[in-house]
């Protein structure tokens, strides 16, 4: 554990960051994963509907810094 005061903020800082990182890259998992299913399922009306907000939401993880512009690639 930390024990300098600057240290306990930049922990509690990380700490933030980390949670808001992992909502964002849980988000985007499950909605490509929707999409995989759909396309699995033969669904493929649904699928078209969802793909350009798939789309989105893995631009909008990378514009955040949560993924590497590359990951984002290989997700699309």
């Amino acid at each position: 554990m930390a024990n300098h005061k600057s240290a306990l903020k930049q922990y509690e800082r990380d700490e933030k960051r980390r949670m808001v990182n992992k909502i964002n890259r849980t988000k985007m998992k499950n909605k490509v994963k929707k999409l995989l299913r759909m396309l699995n399922a033969s669904q493929m009306e649904e699928a078209k509907k969802w793909f350009p907000e798939v789309i989105s939401t893995i631009d909008k993880t990378i514009r955040k810094g949560t993924i590497h512009i590359k990951t984002g690639s290989r997700y699309k």
